[in-house]
């Protein structure tokens, strides 16, 4: 399976960007997906997680309802909307899919529970 990050870019404070991310080799409905992002010098850090159903949304505190994650499985897409975003939200946005034959609830929050990366897209939110 690959993924393919996109959407990424500069925007101002308070702005809001669309990350996307297409999977292929298999079907995204298969899957739990996760955005995370790593600032320079810090870990990777979850921001939204889904089920594998769909059902299930999963947001850090420090979100505060800013972020909302989606599957398209139409597409073969998850999207990570981001809005009144904070110079604290600049970073490399990654896109990560987890283990398959999982019960349809299932979700996870920990980098190694997702074996499947995108290559990430840069957010920079300027002051």
């Amino acid at each position: 399976v690959q993924l393919v990050d996109s959407g990424g870019g500069l925007v101002q404070l308070g702005g809001s960007l669309t990350l996307t991310c297409e999977l292929s080799g298999d079907t995204l409905s298969r899957y739990p997906i996760a955005w995370f992002r790593q600032a320079p010098g810090k870990g990777r850090e979850l921001v939204a997680r889904v089920s594998v159903n769909g059902w299930t949304r999963q947001y850090p505190s420090w979100v505060k309802g800013r972020f909302t994650i989606s599957k398209d499985n139409a597409h073969n897409t998850a999207r990570l909307q981001l809005t009144n975003l904070q110079p604290d939200d600049t970073a490399v946005y990654y896109c990560a899919a987890g283990m398959t034959n999982v019960p349809p609830e299932s979700t996870y929050d920990r980098v190694y529970e997702y074996p499947n990366w995108g290559q990430g897209t840069q957010v920079t939110v300027s002051s």
